[in-house]
């Protein structure tokens, strides 16, 4: 008997991966979340009909806007401070905030939602691209690093360290010398002078009280100028 005069070939190859990036438990206000913080299914089929090969096109990858110099934010304390991450190229991934405080992971938004059980802490979106996170009313504790996280495999990071500035106010007397307990005549003239020092920018406005008085800017006794 003699072979066969046609053969049939027919292949399907089936790859499925499965990625699931482990990272340490992290907090959701005040949930602990455990496993991974993301993960998703990704299968590719390959078919080769009669000698036919399809292709696929592949996505852009996301990638950060903000340039590296702009890594560091310096924030006074009791202000408002926004932390930004411009993203392009997003397609279907999603943008989450986390904060680090030595091996915990406290999560503070996800995608537009803020998880954090701190009012304080939002999520601002600003079109077209820029995911800020808002911190309002700055306190020391709030310095240190925050991460932009894209959820790509493996996620896209861009890391952002808050510095908190607590100004310096000192008072002092008419020859610039610091005022602690002074005394003058009554009827007397008194020169007092507030210097602020180790702040980001000038402060709009110093408020001067006598006690619980607030004094004000124009008075016919000199007042505060």
């Amino acid at each position: 008997m003699t072979p066969a005069d046609v053969i049939i070939l027919c292949s399907l190859m089936t790859r499925t991966l499965c990625v699931a990036p482990q990272m340490p438990d992290f907090k959701t206000g005040e949930k602990i979340i455990n496993g991974p913080f993301w993960h998703e299914v990704f299968t590719e089929v390959y078919e080769d009909l009669e000698d036919e090969v399809s292709t696929t096109t592949s996505e852009p990858l996301p990638f950060f806007e903000d340039d590296p110099s702009t890594n560091n934010v310096t924030a006074q304390l009791g202000s408002r401070v926004h932390l930004h991450c411009r993203v392009h190229d997003l397609g279907d991934k999603t943008i989450s905030w986390v904060r680090r405080r030595g091996e915990e992971i406290h999560l503070l938004s996800f995608g537009r939602h803020t998880y954090s059980a701190d009012s304080r802490y939002s999520l601002a979106f600003e079109q077209p691209n820029n995911w800020r996170l808002l911190i309002q009313y700055v306190s020391e504790r709030d310095e240190g690093f925050y991460e932009c996280q894209i959820s790509t495999h493996p996620p896209l990071v861009r890391r952002v360290y808050l510095v908190v500035v607590v100004p310096k106010v000192e008072i002092v007397d008419e020859r610039g010398k610091p005022l602690q307990d002074k005394f003058y005549k009554e009827g007397s003239i008194i020169e007092l002078r507030c210097v602020v020092s180790e702040v980001p920018e000038p402060s709009r406005q110093v408020n001067w009280k006598h006690g619980n008085r607030l004094l004000n800017y124009d008075t016919k006794r000199g007042g505060v100028r």
